[in-house]
């Protein structure tokens, strides 16, 4: 399982994520609109989507179906 962040991060950029995150798979640039997983990197501990203030963190098997191309997206990031 991995997890994705999806719609809710898009302008919002919180990094409540990247203090909890016990692997740093959590990344972003300043011109980028969100945070993406590292799926590769990510080790399921659930932590950032626990801590996520709008909602945006799901494992990719959760993910609504409106926000299901975030998994693609996120994995896309990462060159995957």
């Amino acid at each position: 399982m991995t997890f994705v962040i999806a719609q809710p991060c898009v302008g919002v950029k919180d990094a409540a994520c990247l203090d909890v995150c016990p692997v740093d798979c959590i990344h972003s640039t300043p011109r980028d609109p969100q945070y993406y997983i590292d799926p590769a990197a990510c080790i399921d501990c659930g932590a950032c989507e626990l801590i996520c203030p709008v909602n945006a963190i799901y494992p990719a098997y959760l993910l609504p179906p409106h926000w299901r191309a975030y998994a693609e997206i996120n994995a896309r990031y990462f060159g995957r």
